[in-house]
């Protein structure tokens, strides 16, 4: 299978590479650059693989930031490499999410490939390289991990191994709360599957949520409360409130100077939302669109800092199905010009985005 993806994975490398050569010349050297990749989120991982949980830091706002808000596979990775590389702890952090990128790539390739036949695997591939926060796979984030992990979770279940799959969610539910996405459409797809009769898909439907759940409970242990989790995001200002908070933030921008913004938000919802029915359309696996659909409602139906919400989504890769497929029917020097005129803007855009002043 490997083999078989090899051109995939050589497109994702070389869209990577632009981008993060298009960093370096906004950024106007490596060393900017460098800063960049490792900024934010990343100092919160080596900081815990530095000096494990209990940090918790007072947001002149009023907030209190805890990293109990970061799960632990990333950061204990991060501290083994480390160990056995002797590298600093946010470089440490960069191979492995370059690693794992690869990995995303892979399993991505692989559940196109399954689905829809090689070409479309290289679309998947090349389109999930493209999408304009892509330059988050290179960063010290878990996100590449994560995204990893889900892919080759997805094609477990289409391959029928339930066990793969679920122990692949289980570690998913270590890396990042999107892992109650994944956990909910392996969980339903396995409870499908043990109806008709799979017996391996029911166990599959137990350990799928362990890894979530375990560290969920640990964090309600440590705080002293059954829901500490809840009250660690809500710290981070960052809750499930049904996306109230979001439609204000809309709002805001269509009535206020930043009219264009908050119509472009509008469309990249109506756009999400269209990705998600015409996976449904398309008669695409259960799991799949289930897991689309989780990480899309994760991502709007939550308050916190919007600036992030992008992100949010980019492990969401079966969003692009659908353009997969219709740009695998069209003549590929017209599929080739649109995918060169992609990527350079995403390039850009991911350069522009990661130098602005907040966070991503």
């Amino acid at each position: 299978m490997l083999r078989r993806a090899a051109p995939a994975l050589g497109w994702f490398i070389a869209v990577r590479l632009l981008g993060l050569l298009s960093l370096v010349v906004g950024a106007g050297s490596a060393v900017s650059a460098h800063r960049r990749l490792v900024g934010w989120d990343a100092q919160w991982y080596r900081a815990i693989a530095r000096d494990g949980y209990g940090f918790t830091r007072v947001h002149p706002d009023g907030r209190h930031l805890s990293d109990l808000a970061f799960f632990p596979l990333y950061p204990l990775l991060e501290r083994a490499f480390r160990a056995a590389s002797g590298l600093r702890y946010v470089d440490a952090g960069l191979v492995l999410s370059a690693g794992f990128s690869l990995v995303a790539a892979w399993g991505i390739y692989a559940v196109g490939e399954r689905l829809h036949g090689p070409r479309v695997g290289t679309l998947l591939v090349v389109l999930w390289a493209a999408v304009p926060v892509g330059i988050v796979q290179s960063m010290g984030y878990s996100e590449a991990m994560f995204t990893a992990l889900a892919a080759w979770a997805l094609w477990a279940v289409l391959a029928d191994s339930w066990i793969v799959a679920s122990a692949l969610t289980a570690l998913a539910g270590l890396t990042r709360p999107l892992g109650t996405a994944l956990a909910l459409a392996v969980v339903l797809a396995a409870s499908v599957s043990a109806v008709r009769g799979r017996r391996r898909a029911a166990v599959g439907a137990v350990i799928a949520p362990i890894g979530l759940l375990a560290y969920v409970g640990w964090v309600g242990v440590r705080t002293g409360q059954p829901t500490g989790y809840l009250a660690v995001t809500r710290g981070w200002g960052n809750s499930l409130d049904g996306g109230l908070l979001f439609a204000r933030w809309v709002l805001d921008h269509l009535k206020g100077d930043d009219v264009v913004g908050g119509v472009l938000l509008v469309v990249a919802v109506v756009v999400l939302v269209g990705l998600v029915v015409q996976l449904v359309r398309d008669r695409e696996p259960l799991v799949v669109v289930a897991f689309a659909a989780g990480v899309v409602l994760m991502a709007l139906l939550t308050s916190g800092y919007f600036g992030s919400k992008p992100r949010y989504l980019l492990p969401a890769f079966p969003l692009l199905l659908p353009i997969a497929l219709r740009l695998e029917v069209w003549p590929r020097r017209i599929t080739g010009t649109l995918l060169v005129v992609l990527v350079t803007a995403s390039s850009i855009y991911g350069a522009v985005w990661l130098l602005g002043p907040g966070p991503p």
